[in-house]
C-alpha cells in the first residue's frame, strides 16, 4: 500500500512539474533567416509575391511532388490564397495579407489540422544591386500548456526549410 501511495504521490508530482515548466516557456515565437542574393530586388520579388512560384523554390513541394496545390483570389496581391493538401507536409493555406511593392510581402499561414496560425513575412532590402532576403514566422501557442514545448524545437525544425528555400530562391533569381 505504501509503494502506491509514493507512486500516486510520484506521478502527480511529473505532472505538476512537467505543467509548471512549460508555464515559463514563452507563448510567442519568432523562427527567422536572411540570405544574400546577387541580383536587384525587382528581380526576386516577383518569385516571392506570385505564390505561384513557390512551387519552384519552397523545400516542401521538393520533399512532396504529389502536394496538390490550389489557387484562389487576385494574383500577385492581397487576398492571393494558396491551398496545399499533403500526406508528409500536412495540410493548409496562406493567404497574402501586405504588400510593398519590391519591399516585403506579409501573409497568414494557417494549418487547420494542427490548429495553428502564424505570420510570414519576406522583406527584401537592396545596396549596390545586391539583395538581403530576410524570411520570416511568427506567432503565438495558445490552449494545451504542454504545446509550448513544441517552441523549444520549432527554429531547429523550421530554420533549415527556411535556409534551403532561400537557397532556392538565391539561383532562381541569380540565373
Amino acid at each position: 500500500m505504501e509503494i502506491l501511495k509514493n507512486a500516486i504521490y510520484a506521478i502527480v508530482a511529473i505532472v505538476v512539474l512537467v505543467f509548471g515548466l512549460s508555464s515559463i516557456i514563452p507563448p510567442t515565437y519568432k523562427v527567422e533567416r536572411s540570405i544574400e542574393i546577387n541580383a536587384p530586388k525587382a528581380a526576386i520579388f516577383p518569385h516571392v509575391i506570385d505564390l505561384r512560384q513557390w512551387q519552384k523554390w519552397g523545400v516542401w513541394f521538393e520533399r512532396d511532388p504529389n502536394m496538390t496545390v490550389n489557387y484562389s483570389g487576385p494574383d500577385m496581391q492581397v487576398g492571393m490564397k494558396s491551398e496545399w493538401a499533403s500526406a508528409t507536409e500536412g495540410n493548409g493555406y496562406m493567404v497574402i495579407t501586405e504588400v510593398s511593392v519590391n519591399e516585403s510581402m506579409i501573409y497568414d499561414l494557417v494549418f487547420p489540422d494542427m490548429d495553428m496560425k502564424s505570420k510570414g513575412k519576406v522583406v527584401l532590402e537592396e545596396v549596390d544591386g545586391k539583395t538581403t532576403v530576410t524570411w520570416s514566422d511568427s506567432g503565438k501557442i495558445t490552449g494545451n500548456p504542454l504545446n509550448r514545448y513544441f517552441l523549444l524545437f520549432l527554429d531547429g525544425m523550421l530554420g533549415p526549410d527556411f535556409e534551403k528555400g532561400l537557397q532556392n530562391l538565391k539561383a532562381l533569381s541569380e540565373q
